[in-house]
């Protein structure tokens, strides 16, 4: 696990949707991250890069751009439960994740029933065994538009599998369109939060689906410029490596691939300034 005095900087391939799992390591390296956090099991969302990055070619693209460069995998997306999931399916891109030295896989959950919460944990739980062998955590997200959608029910699920390679992903837009309270995070176990999933927004919320999700997958805004106490978030959570996950295509066709990278990572290193976990020192006083 990559948990470090001075926090890695990885490049989520959502910002910059696009491109190869390759080709966003070369502008991750260009633009100054540490690594990258690729999607190696696609969603098949609006935009998003058509080659399978499982084909023979890919992967080997990958690898030689990963080998060039000297950047590091952080984590790996996007496992999705849904009503017909098998996790068998996952099991190509952990292998290839733990095979590249990512540490983490995203999932999250996409039924539409609300009933299915022995589902739910059974995926997960199997997901978490699956992936043991490859020395990857499975990291619960919980998007504002999907079947679980705050801090408390991830947390019920990964409580309620305990496994050794559960954890939870805490994404700084997710804790605004959730309304979660930032003293909540002081109720996670640290050993269950591995990165930070770093974006802002402004501080209104979106009261339909539609908006959270055109909000999450094409409006996020470069840290500092919005909403979010990022200060915050960072002394109430262990210390961790942070992912930036910050699509927005207006500023992609503006500024191209490389500088949007970039101004991401510039906002993000001066807005986070010297902010540093208090963890420890929170629950002392809390106590």
């Amino acid at each position: 696990m990559l948990h470090l005095n001075d926090p890695l900087y990885s490049l989520a391939h959502l910002t910059l949707i696009n491109c190869t799992p390759a080709e966003l390591v070369y502008v991750a390296a260009r633009a100054g991250y540490d690594a990258i956090s690729p999607r190696f099991i696609p969603m098949n969302v609006p935009g998003e890069f058509s080659h399978s990055p499982l084909e023979k070619a890919q992967v080997q693209a990958t690898k030689t751009a990963l080998s060039t460069t000297g950047l590091k995998v952080l984590d790996i997306e996007l496992a999705r439960i849904t009503e017909d999931c098998d996790p068998r399916s996952f099991e190509p891109a952990l292998e290839l994740g733990g095979e590249l030295g990512a540490g983490h896989m995203i999932m999250s959950a996409w039924t539409t029933r609300r009933d299915d919460r022995n589902f739910l944990l059974d995926v997960y739980a199997e997901t978490c065994d699956l992936a043991a062998p490859f020395g990857l955590t499975i990291d619960l997200e919980f998007p504002s538009f999907s079947r679980l959608r705050t801090l408390d029910e991830v947390l019920d699920i990964v409580r309620a599998a305990d496994r050794p390679n559960g954890g939870i992903l805490v994404d700084t837009l997710y804790l605004h369109l959730s309304r979660v309270d930032l003293g909540e995070l002081l109720h996670v176990p640290p050993e269950w939060l591995h990165f930070l999933h770093i974006s802002d927004c402004l501080p209104g919320i979106a009261d339909t689906r539609e908006g959270m999700i055109q909000l999450a997958r094409d409006a996020r805004l470069y840290p500092g410029e919005g909403w979010i106490d990022f200060s915050g978030v960072i002394e109430r959570c262990p210390p961790m490596n942070y992912s930036i996950e910050l699509p927005n295509q207006s500023r992609v066709a503006e500024l191209g691939y490389e500088e949007h990278a970039r101004r991401c990572l510039t906002h993000a290193k001066q807005t986070f300034g010297s902010a540093r976990s208090k963890r420890r020192e929170v629950n002392r006083l809390a106590a």
